[in-house]
């Protein structure tokens, strides 16, 4: 087998993929041509009709192209779970973040808060800082991203606390990743893969999505962030 295999991808699955791309080209002869982007861009960019062979979505986004015909109902796999979590520049103090009250506080005592308005991320932390009653006064003096990377805003200096799936925070240098917002906070996101229906290459499609799913890669997912 050769050629390459068109995959688009949510970002939280970019470390994993771009470390599993030249295992699987040796093993397999082909080559993963992976596009990232935060999965309501993906929805949009599949419903406009943008081809690909695989597609790792959320759960949910999964779902919706499979009710809408875009990606065959049989291939749908769960890859992983991912939780949402903070991040601070490199050698920076680890603030408290062990309850909710503890959350609260350091968040309140940050200098600016980097979420994304686009990813899942971004739209729980948005929810969880209302549930917080304290939306206001973090949004005032937060830097709200379109999409990409929070933790570039660390590194920057544009801000002191970085907030996205963990897996995401880890694809940046220069960071450290405190830990996840408390547990009873937050619903893990599942990361899923499908094959596209119009797939030009369905054979290429079916054999990586075995790969992304077998025990072989689970190193790598835990390695980057996330739980198989």
């Amino acid at each position: 087998m050769d050629g390459s295999v068109r995959v688009l991808s949510t970002l939280a699955l970019r470390g994993a993929v771009a470390r599993l791309a030249a295992s699987y080209r040796a093993v397999s002869g082909v080559r993963i041509d992976a596009d990232f982007a935060p999965t309501l861009a993906l929805l949009d960019r599949l419903r406009k009709g943008e081809p690909a062979d695989l597609v790792i979505l959320t759960r949910e986004g999964l779902d919706t192209m499979i009710a809408a015909g875009h990606v065959a109902a049989g291939s749908a796999v769960d890859l992983a779970r991912s939780y949402v979590g903070l991040a601070v520049k490199a050698g920076a103090a680890h603030p408290d973040i062990a309850t909710g009250a503890a959350l609260r506080a350091t968040l309140l005592g940050a200098r600016a808060v980097a979420y994304s308005r686009l990813g899942a991320s971004g739209i729980l932390f948005a929810q969880l800082i209302e549930r917080l009653g304290i939306a206001e006064v973090i949004n005032a003096r937060a830097v709200i991203i379109p999409s990409g990377f929070t933790a570039e805003k660390l590194v920057t200096g544009e801000a002191n606390l970085a907030v996205q799936q963990i897996s995401e925070l880890k694809q940046i240098g220069g960071i450290e990743v405190v830990g996840p917002i408390p547990l009873d906070l937050q619903t893990p996101a599942v990361f899923s893969a499908g094959r596209m229906t119009a797939a030009q290459r369905a054979d290429a499609a079916a054999d990586l999505l075995r790969y992304l799913s077998s025990a072989a890669v689970a190193p790598v997912l835990r390695e980057t962030g996330l739980e198989p």
